[in-house]
């Protein structure tokens, strides 16, 4: 597995801050991803509400590479504020389902998905996938402040893993 690098740290923040332009709402969280090629290049954003109310952040950025043939994602690395997911009511294929399809060699995460609307196992999928999964936790305080609409307050204890 890869280590942390410089470039982790600013694509990641980048990603949460691009989660705050996710449509507020009781019933999901507010999520960013980008999608990075190897030479440090991002192909495409996304985030939670992007262009439809029930799409997560990491399907709205791969569903803006859809259909380019040229595209090799077997480098690419996503930033996601969050845990991709492996249930999920709204959509039937989870995130982790539709980056494994892509190809997607490297996820780069701050927060687990915390157990609100689902049980999610996405970094063990991911890594079972042959996906090397990346946890940041150290910025996983900014993306519980951000979710505090269906988190609640910071100070107030979860059954996070």
């Amino acid at each position: 597995m890869n280590g942390v690098t410089a470039q982790d740290r600013r694509w990641l923040r980048a990603a949460i801050e691009l989660s705050r332009l996710s449509p507020l709402s009781p019933t999901h969280y507010a999520v960013g991803a980008i999608i990075v090629d190897r030479h440090g290049i991002a192909l495409a954003t996304g985030y939670t509400g992007e262009t439809d109310p029930h799409y997560h952040a990491e399907e709205a950025a791969l569903a803006k590479l859809a259909g380019r043939a040229d595209l090799d994602l077997s480098e690419a690395t996503i930033y996601t504020s969050m845990e991709p997911c492996t249930a999920r009511r709204s959509r039937p294929d989870p995130c982790t389902d539709l980056l494994l399809d892509a190809g997607v060699a490297r996820v780069v995460l701050a927060l687990r998905e915390p157990l609100l609307f689902a049980d999610c196992d996405g970094v063990e999928t991911l890594r079972g996938g042959g996906v090397d999964v990346v946890e940041i936790s150290e910025l996983g305080p900014l993306v519980t402040a951000i979710n505090a609409h269906v988190l609640g307050s910071a100070d107030r204890p979860r059954n996070d893993r």
